[in-house]
Protein backbone atom coordinates (compact mmCIF):
# COMPACT_ATOMS: atom_id res chain seq x y z
CA UNK A 1 0.00 0.00 0.00
CA UNK A 2 1.72 3.46 -1.48
CA UNK A 3 1.99 6.00 1.98
CA UNK A 4 0.83 9.62 1.43
CA UNK A 5 3.81 11.73 0.88
CA UNK A 6 4.18 14.82 2.91
CA UNK A 7 3.73 17.65 0.69
CA UNK A 8 6.09 20.82 1.10
CA UNK A 9 6.13 23.88 -0.67
CA UNK A 10 7.26 27.68 -0.29
CA UNK A 11 5.42 30.40 -1.19
CA UNK A 12 6.04 34.12 -1.60
CA UNK A 13 4.40 36.92 -3.78
CA UNK A 14 6.37 36.62 -7.03
CA UNK A 15 5.98 39.68 -7.68
CA UNK A 16 6.89 41.63 -4.80
CA UNK A 17 10.61 41.99 -3.47
CA UNK A 18 11.88 39.85 -0.99
CA UNK A 19 14.78 41.76 1.08
CA UNK A 20 16.10 38.33 2.27
CA UNK A 21 18.96 36.78 0.48
CA UNK A 22 18.02 33.08 -0.93
CA UNK A 23 15.02 33.32 0.87
CA UNK A 24 12.82 30.71 -0.95
CA UNK A 25 9.27 31.82 1.08
CA UNK A 26 6.96 30.29 3.68
CA UNK A 27 7.22 27.04 4.48
CA UNK A 28 4.27 25.24 3.80
CA UNK A 29 3.60 21.28 4.83
CA UNK A 30 0.55 19.55 3.05
CA UNK A 31 -1.11 23.16 2.63
CA UNK A 32 -0.51 24.61 6.28
CA UNK A 33 1.88 27.23 6.91
CA UNK A 34 5.27 26.51 9.57
CA UNK A 35 6.28 28.78 11.78
CA UNK A 36 9.65 29.33 10.06
CA UNK A 37 10.45 25.34 9.14
CA UNK A 38 8.31 23.97 11.79
CA UNK A 39 4.47 22.97 12.07
CA UNK A 40 2.90 24.56 14.96
CA UNK A 41 -0.80 22.78 15.71
CA UNK A 42 -1.71 24.76 18.98
CA UNK A 43 -2.36 21.78 21.27
CA UNK A 44 -7.06 22.16 22.45
CA UNK A 45 -5.60 19.52 25.09
CA UNK A 46 -4.17 22.34 27.09
CA UNK A 47 -7.33 24.50 26.27
CA UNK A 48 -9.27 21.94 27.43
CA UNK A 49 -6.95 21.85 30.79
CA UNK A 50 -7.07 25.62 31.34
CA UNK A 51 -10.59 25.96 31.33
CA UNK A 52 -10.92 23.24 33.50
CA UNK A 53 -8.31 24.33 35.88
CA UNK A 54 -8.86 27.15 38.52
CA UNK A 55 -6.97 30.60 38.00
CA UNK A 56 -4.35 30.98 40.87
CA UNK A 57 -4.96 34.41 40.11
CA UNK A 58 -8.66 34.31 40.19
CA UNK A 59 -9.45 36.46 43.01
CA UNK A 60 -7.00 38.82 42.09
CA UNK A 61 -8.22 39.16 38.48
CA UNK A 62 -11.64 39.59 40.01
CA UNK A 63 -10.97 42.71 42.21
CA UNK A 64 -8.94 44.44 39.16
CA UNK A 65 -10.87 46.96 37.53
CA UNK A 66 -7.94 48.20 35.64
CA UNK A 67 -8.79 49.96 32.27
CA UNK A 68 -6.73 51.63 29.69
CA UNK A 69 -7.48 55.91 29.82
CA UNK A 70 -9.10 56.82 27.26
CA UNK A 71 -8.25 60.37 25.79
CA UNK A 72 -11.36 61.78 24.00
CA UNK A 73 -11.38 63.39 21.06
CA UNK A 74 -10.53 63.03 17.11
CA UNK A 75 -8.34 66.34 15.87
CA UNK A 76 -5.21 63.39 15.43
CA UNK A 77 -7.36 62.39 12.34
CA UNK A 78 -7.10 65.78 10.56
CA UNK A 79 -3.09 66.46 12.09
CA UNK A 80 -0.78 65.80 9.40
CA UNK A 81 2.13 65.06 12.03
CA UNK A 82 4.12 62.10 12.12
CA UNK A 83 2.16 60.37 14.84
CA UNK A 84 1.05 57.27 16.36
CA UNK A 85 -2.36 57.21 18.18
CA UNK A 86 -3.58 53.59 20.36
CA UNK A 87 -6.85 52.70 19.75
CA UNK A 88 -6.84 49.96 22.05
CA UNK A 89 -5.82 46.28 22.00
CA UNK A 90 -3.40 46.11 19.03
CA UNK A 91 -5.31 48.81 16.88
CA UNK A 92 -3.05 51.56 15.84
CA UNK A 93 -3.46 55.28 13.95
CA UNK A 94 -0.66 55.92 12.27
CA UNK A 95 0.62 58.84 10.04
CA UNK A 96 3.83 58.77 8.38
CA UNK A 97 4.97 61.30 5.66
CA UNK A 98 1.28 62.27 5.05
CA UNK A 99 0.02 58.65 4.95
CA UNK A 100 -2.15 57.22 6.85
CA UNK A 101 -2.46 53.46 7.62
CA UNK A 102 -4.53 51.34 10.43
CA UNK A 103 -2.97 48.53 12.08
CA UNK A 104 -5.50 45.22 12.67
CA UNK A 105 -8.54 47.00 13.53
CA UNK A 106 -10.94 45.44 15.99
CA UNK A 107 -13.14 48.84 17.35
CA UNK A 108 -16.50 46.67 18.41
CA UNK A 109 -17.46 44.29 21.38
CA UNK A 110 -16.15 40.62 19.56
CA UNK A 111 -19.04 37.27 19.91
CA UNK A 112 -18.58 36.10 23.25
CA UNK A 113 -15.81 38.96 23.76
CA UNK A 114 -17.08 42.11 25.14
CA UNK A 115 -14.33 45.02 24.70
CA UNK A 116 -14.01 46.88 28.09
CA UNK A 117 -12.57 49.96 27.13
CA UNK A 118 -14.21 52.69 24.66
CA UNK A 119 -12.73 54.45 21.85
CA UNK A 120 -11.36 58.27 21.00
CA UNK A 121 -14.28 58.65 18.85
CA UNK A 122 -16.85 56.82 16.97
CA UNK A 123 -15.50 53.96 14.52
CA UNK A 124 -17.52 55.90 11.61
CA UNK A 125 -15.89 59.40 12.10
CA UNK A 126 -11.74 57.38 11.85
CA UNK A 127 -11.32 59.31 8.16
CA UNK A 128 -8.29 59.57 6.04
CA UNK A 129 -6.86 56.51 6.45
CA UNK A 130 -5.09 54.67 3.03
CA UNK A 131 -4.11 51.79 4.10
CA UNK A 132 -5.07 48.89 6.74
CA UNK A 133 -2.27 46.75 7.68
CA UNK A 134 -3.28 42.99 8.91
CA UNK A 135 -0.99 41.03 10.91
CA UNK A 136 -2.50 37.90 11.08
CA UNK A 137 -6.40 36.82 10.83
CA UNK A 138 -7.38 35.82 14.37
CA UNK A 139 -10.73 37.30 14.77
CA UNK A 140 -9.74 40.17 17.99
CA UNK A 141 -7.05 41.50 15.13
CA UNK A 142 -9.31 41.06 11.73
CA UNK A 143 -12.84 41.71 12.51
CA UNK A 144 -15.24 41.98 9.73
CA UNK A 145 -17.60 45.24 10.98
CA UNK A 146 -14.71 46.79 11.41
CA UNK A 147 -13.23 46.89 8.58
CA UNK A 148 -16.72 47.15 6.80
CA UNK A 149 -17.15 50.62 8.77
CA UNK A 150 -13.54 51.82 8.10
CA UNK A 151 -14.06 50.74 4.32
CA UNK A 152 -17.55 52.64 4.29
CA UNK A 153 -15.98 55.58 5.67
CA UNK A 154 -12.41 55.47 3.58
CA UNK A 155 -13.39 54.22 -0.20
CA UNK A 156 -10.08 55.37 -0.76
CA UNK A 157 -8.71 51.96 1.67
CA UNK A 158 -6.02 49.30 0.58
CA UNK A 159 -5.10 46.37 2.69
CA UNK A 160 -1.78 44.91 2.93
CA UNK A 161 -1.86 41.67 4.45
CA UNK A 162 -0.59 38.17 5.10
CA UNK A 163 -0.64 35.55 2.23
CA UNK A 164 -3.84 33.90 1.54
CA UNK A 165 -5.73 36.03 3.47
CA UNK A 166 -7.42 37.19 0.13
CA UNK A 167 -10.66 34.79 0.60
CA UNK A 168 -11.30 36.51 3.79
CA UNK A 169 -11.14 39.70 3.19
CA UNK A 170 -13.38 39.05 0.00
CA UNK A 171 -15.92 37.44 2.14
CA UNK A 172 -16.04 40.80 4.19
CA UNK A 173 -15.81 43.08 1.22
CA UNK A 174 -15.35 41.80 -2.32
CA UNK A 175 -14.65 45.55 -3.36
CA UNK A 176 -11.85 45.67 -1.08
CA UNK A 177 -8.39 46.21 -2.67
CA UNK A 178 -5.46 44.38 -0.89
CA UNK A 179 -1.95 42.87 -1.43
CA UNK A 180 -0.88 39.75 -0.04
CA UNK A 181 2.67 39.23 1.14
CA UNK A 182 4.80 36.89 2.70
CA UNK A 183 7.77 36.65 4.95
CA UNK A 184 10.81 39.27 4.18
CA UNK A 185 8.83 40.91 1.49
CA UNK A 186 8.45 44.54 0.35
CA UNK A 187 4.63 45.73 -0.21
CA UNK A 188 4.87 47.93 -3.93
CA UNK A 189 1.11 49.45 -3.57
CA UNK A 190 2.45 52.12 -0.86
CA UNK A 191 4.00 55.27 -1.97
CA UNK A 192 7.97 56.26 -1.96
CA UNK A 193 7.48 57.93 0.95
CA UNK A 194 7.08 55.22 3.22
CA UNK A 195 8.26 51.70 2.81
CA UNK A 196 6.23 48.66 4.06
CA UNK A 197 7.67 44.98 4.70
CA UNK A 198 5.73 42.13 6.33
CA UNK A 199 8.05 40.53 8.93
CA UNK A 200 8.09 37.03 10.75
CA UNK A 201 6.05 36.45 13.67
CA UNK A 202 5.65 33.45 15.81
CA UNK A 203 1.96 32.39 15.67
CA UNK A 204 -0.62 30.37 13.94
CA UNK A 205 -4.29 30.88 12.55
CA UNK A 206 -7.06 29.68 12.82
CA UNK A 207 -10.74 31.11 12.14
CA UNK A 208 -13.05 28.20 11.13
CA UNK A 209 -13.38 24.88 11.81
CA UNK A 210 -10.97 23.35 9.09
CA UNK A 211 -8.49 26.47 8.29
CA UNK A 212 -5.71 25.65 10.95
CA UNK A 213 -2.70 27.33 9.70
CA UNK A 214 -4.15 27.56 6.44
CA UNK A 215 -3.40 31.80 6.29
CA UNK A 216 -0.11 33.66 7.31
CA UNK A 217 0.57 35.89 9.81
CA UNK A 218 3.25 38.02 10.57
CA UNK A 219 4.71 41.88 11.26
CA UNK A 220 5.26 45.17 9.80
CA UNK A 221 8.07 47.56 9.99
CA UNK A 222 7.72 51.04 8.45
CA UNK A 223 10.68 52.77 7.14
CA UNK A 224 10.59 56.86 6.20
CA UNK A 225 13.50 58.63 5.77
CA UNK A 226 13.19 60.13 9.28
CA UNK A 227 11.90 56.92 11.11
CA UNK A 228 11.91 52.88 11.57
CA UNK A 229 8.92 51.73 13.15
CA UNK A 230 8.15 48.25 14.16
CA UNK A 231 4.73 46.16 15.09
CA UNK A 232 4.72 43.30 16.27
CA UNK A 233 0.87 41.74 15.11
CA UNK A 234 0.72 38.74 17.73
CA UNK A 235 4.31 36.57 18.45
CA UNK A 236 5.81 34.44 20.97
CA UNK A 237 9.70 35.01 21.74
CA UNK A 238 11.73 33.50 18.46
CA UNK A 239 15.02 34.04 16.92
CA UNK A 240 12.72 36.29 14.08
CA UNK A 241 13.23 39.17 16.29
CA UNK A 242 17.32 39.49 15.98
CA UNK A 243 17.03 38.57 12.19
CA UNK A 244 14.15 41.59 11.31
CA UNK A 245 16.78 43.94 13.37
CA UNK A 246 19.61 42.15 11.71
CA UNK A 247 17.76 43.65 8.03
CA UNK A 248 16.29 46.41 8.63
CA UNK A 249 17.01 48.03 12.64
CA UNK A 250 17.36 49.14 15.00
CA UNK A 251 13.92 50.36 15.47
CA UNK A 252 12.87 53.68 16.66
CA UNK A 253 9.54 52.59 17.94
CA UNK A 254 8.22 48.81 18.94
CA UNK A 255 5.01 48.43 19.29
CA UNK A 256 4.94 45.23 21.34
CA UNK A 257 1.89 42.84 23.03
CA UNK A 258 2.48 42.64 26.35
CA UNK A 259 -0.92 40.91 27.02
CA UNK A 260 -2.59 37.83 27.94
CA UNK A 261 0.29 35.63 28.57
CA UNK A 262 -0.75 33.65 31.28
CA UNK A 263 -1.40 30.25 31.56
CA UNK A 264 2.24 30.02 30.15
CA UNK A 265 1.96 26.35 29.13
CA UNK A 266 -1.41 27.62 26.87
CA UNK A 267 -0.09 31.31 25.42
CA UNK A 268 4.11 31.29 25.55
CA UNK A 269 4.27 30.00 22.00
CA UNK A 270 2.65 32.66 20.49
CA UNK A 271 1.89 35.90 23.16
CA UNK A 272 4.63 37.49 24.98
CA UNK A 273 4.99 38.29 28.44
CA UNK A 274 5.87 42.16 29.34
CA UNK A 275 9.63 40.95 29.97
CA UNK A 276 9.63 38.78 26.97
CA UNK A 277 8.48 41.83 24.93
CA UNK A 278 11.16 43.72 26.51
CA UNK A 279 13.62 41.46 25.91
CA UNK A 280 12.26 41.46 22.25
CA UNK A 281 12.46 45.00 21.79
CA UNK A 282 16.44 45.25 23.20
CA UNK A 283 17.12 42.55 20.70
CA UNK A 284 15.41 44.97 18.07
CA UNK A 285 17.65 47.67 19.38
CA UNK A 286 14.43 49.62 19.58
CA UNK A 287 14.45 53.90 20.72
CA UNK A 288 10.15 53.99 22.02
CA UNK A 289 8.66 51.20 23.27
CA UNK A 290 5.15 51.13 23.17
CA UNK A 291 2.70 48.50 24.77
CA UNK A 292 -0.33 46.77 22.86
CA UNK A 293 -2.60 43.77 23.44
CA UNK A 294 -3.73 44.51 26.99
CA UNK A 295 -6.46 46.33 28.91
CA UNK A 296 -8.65 45.99 26.04
CA UNK A 297 -10.37 42.64 26.00
CA UNK A 298 -10.34 39.81 28.26
CA UNK A 299 -8.37 36.90 26.93
CA UNK A 300 -6.40 35.19 29.57
CA UNK A 301 -5.33 34.46 33.09
CA UNK A 302 -3.70 37.44 34.16
CA UNK A 303 -5.27 39.96 36.33
CA UNK A 304 -5.64 43.23 33.59
CA UNK A 305 -3.16 45.58 35.25
CA UNK A 306 -0.64 43.15 35.55
CA UNK A 307 1.16 44.22 32.63
CA UNK A 308 1.29 47.76 33.04
CA UNK A 309 2.88 47.07 37.15
CA UNK A 310 5.73 45.13 35.43
CA UNK A 311 6.69 47.15 32.62
CA UNK A 312 7.40 49.58 35.43
CA UNK A 313 9.23 47.96 37.44
CA UNK A 314 11.07 46.79 34.80
CA UNK A 315 11.95 50.18 33.52
CA UNK A 316 12.47 51.40 37.11
CA UNK A 317 15.23 48.22 37.05
CA UNK A 318 17.13 49.90 33.82
CA UNK A 319 16.43 46.84 31.37
CA UNK A 320 13.59 49.11 29.82
CA UNK A 321 14.74 52.94 28.39
CA UNK A 322 12.17 53.84 25.92
CA UNK A 323 8.92 53.39 27.62
CA UNK A 324 5.79 55.37 26.60
CA UNK A 325 2.78 54.47 27.65
CA UNK A 326 0.16 56.63 26.16
CA UNK A 327 -3.50 56.59 26.56
CA UNK A 328 -6.13 55.67 24.18
CA UNK A 329 -6.85 58.30 21.88
CA UNK A 330 -3.38 60.21 23.20
CA UNK A 331 -1.85 61.14 19.75
CA UNK A 332 2.59 59.78 20.32
CA UNK A 333 4.22 62.68 17.73
CA UNK A 334 7.13 60.85 16.50
CA UNK A 335 9.25 63.99 16.33
CA UNK A 336 9.40 64.05 19.65
CA UNK A 337 10.88 60.83 20.36
CA UNK A 338 13.97 61.29 18.64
Amino acid sequence: MQQNKTLIRHLKNERLETIKPGYRGNKTIDGRFANGNELYNPDFSKVLRWQLSRNPQREQKKLDHYTPHVQQGKEFIHDNRDMLVWLGHSSFFLRLGGITFLTDPVLFDLPLLKRRVGLPCQPEELRNIDFLLLSHAHRDHLDKKSVQVIFQNNPQLKALAPLRVGDILRSIDPHLPYQEAGWFQKYDLVPDEVEVYFMPASHWHRRGLRDMNKVLWGSFVLKTREHTLYFAGDTGLAPHFEEIEQLLGPMDVCMMPVGAYKPSFLMQKSHLSPHEAVKAYNLLRGGTFIPMHYGTYDLSDEPPSEPVRLLEQIAASGMLQGLRMPAIGEPVLLQELI
